[in-house]
């Protein structure tokens, strides 16, 4: 998916009893860029004049060329505002207002944005989920301590929806199929532990587990692709929190790859290669590689590095993001990366890459700065990248030396063969 929305923490009323209560900002950010699910277009919020008048822009990426239209309202945008691109070309947005959330719908229109409202919903949090895969709905979570609803924002008569209500925190949430009927949400329970659940749309909102991988390990779903049956994961379950891969509806186990788990530095999978039917170690995944900070570097806004990686691999191939990445991305179903940028002189502007195939594997570009793919946009060979150093210790990939190595023995953990094989949701997510 992208960055994951991060908690502003509460403002503190200092004032007296007598004056009234300033309410907190909104607990999440925004995404830096999103993507609609047929990537025909994305959105985001940009303040090209400065002076922190935020406007949102939709960006049309399946032309010749991508170009951004700004779609500004008649007052500038509050930077919290979400935003999420559809199939259509037209892009909702959520506001936060006088305690409710009210969702519109903005288009070009002339000179000016055409803007549809929605309604609104009354909740304390609102997030929205990531675009469904019909592409014409949206769809938000209203997460409560102890229950979590979810909400259809577009397609009501009568303004958006309650469709379903969950009980625990759920904060965030993965399309499972392509007829938008399962969604998986990583839900916190009563006794504290994460763990991805399966909420049947159709079925009223009924709630089947997904990812059981240890009685008291956390285990959230990342990503998830519905035609190879390809799922990314991250869990606690063997010690430490790694990004581990398994496949919906098997009892095959779940697997922690040493590539996908490096001293001090963070993978995040945002992008999985689509059309690899029953293919899943055929799959590729972008994945977003951010190093800790080291003494006497600084670590603030620079870029991360881009990563990709299959299953049958045993290394990471690393690329440098382009100047200016938003931080997102997708795969075509030929294998060619696609990554949002924007800079001080290009607007809106989409590399493409193409990573080298390889029977067994990236060969030997296991450090960043190794890889030989190149993009529009992407940083010269003499700027120096800002992601982890390159060298055996020093950077997110392991030692070439030691890549043929079998994996250690935590690097599999296998999965109890209780709630995808006996679900009765998991075929239909197929």
């Amino acid at each position: 998916m992208a960055d994951t929305p991060t908690t502003d923490t509460p403002t503190t009323d200092t004032a007296t009893t007598d004056t009234p209560a300033i309410p907190p900002p909104p607990p999440y950010r925004p995404l830096a860029c999103v993507l609609s699910a047929d990537g025909g277009y994305a959105a985001r919020l940009a303040a090209p004049g400065g002076a922190g008048r935020w406007c949102p822009e939709r960006w049309t990426l399946d032309g010749p060329e991508p170009y951004a239209v700004s779609l500004p309202g008649s007052q500038p945008e509050d930077p919290h505002s979400q935003l999420l691109p559809l199939a259509d070309g037209r892009v909702l947005i959520l506001r936060r207002a006088d305690g409710r959330y009210r969702p519109s719908l903005l288009y070009p229109t002339g000179p000016g944005t055409g803007e549809v409202p929605l309604g609104a919903v009354a909740a304390e949090q609102l997030a929205l989920l990531p675009p469904a895969p019909d592409g014409s709905s949206a769809w938000a979570l209203a997460a409560g301590a102890e229950t979590t609803a979810v909400w259809r924002l577009t397609g009501g008569a009568d303004g958006p929806q309650r469709v379903a209500v969950v009980p625990g925190h759920c904060a965030d949430g993965v399309w499972l199929g392509r007829d938008g009927r399962l969604l998986a949400l990583n839900r916190r329970g009563a006794d504290g532990l994460v763990k991805a659940v399966v909420v049947d749309l159709g079925r009223g909102g009924a709630v089947s587990p997904l990812l059981e991988i240890a009685e008291g390990s956390n285990d959230r779903l990342l990503l998830a692709d519905p035609d190879s049956g390809l799922l990314l994961l991250r869990s606690d379950a063997p010690g430490a929190d790694r990004v581990g891969w398994g496949v919906l509806d098997s009892h095959r186990p779940v697997r922690f790859p040493e590539a996908l788990h490096q001293p001090d530095v963070t993978v995040t999978p945002f992008a999985v290669q689509p059309g690899q039917a029953l293919l899943p170690e055929r799959c590729a995944v972008a994945l977003r590689v951010e190093s800790a900070p080291r003494p006497g570097e600084p670590c603030g806004a620079e870029l991360p590095w881009v990563a990709v990686w299959r299953p049958g691999w045993r290394g990471l191939s690393y690329v440098p993001a382009p100047n200016g990445w938003l931080r997102t991305g997708r795969f075509t179903a030929g294998g060619e990366l696609l990554l949002p940028y924007a800079t001080g002189g290009v607007r809106c502007g989409l590399a493409r890459l193409r990573p080298e195939e390889h029977e067994d594997g990236p060969r030997r570009e296991t450090t960043p700065g190794a890889g030989r793919h190149r993009a529009a946009g992407a940083r010269p060979k003499s700027e120096p990248g800002p992601g982890p150093k390159p060298g055996p210790g020093s950077g997110p990939g392991p030692d070439p030396a030691q890549e043929q190595k079998a994996p250690e023995p935590d690097a599999q953990v296998r999965c109890k063969p209780v709630p995808l094989g006996k679900a009765p949701l998991a075929m239909a997510a197929r």
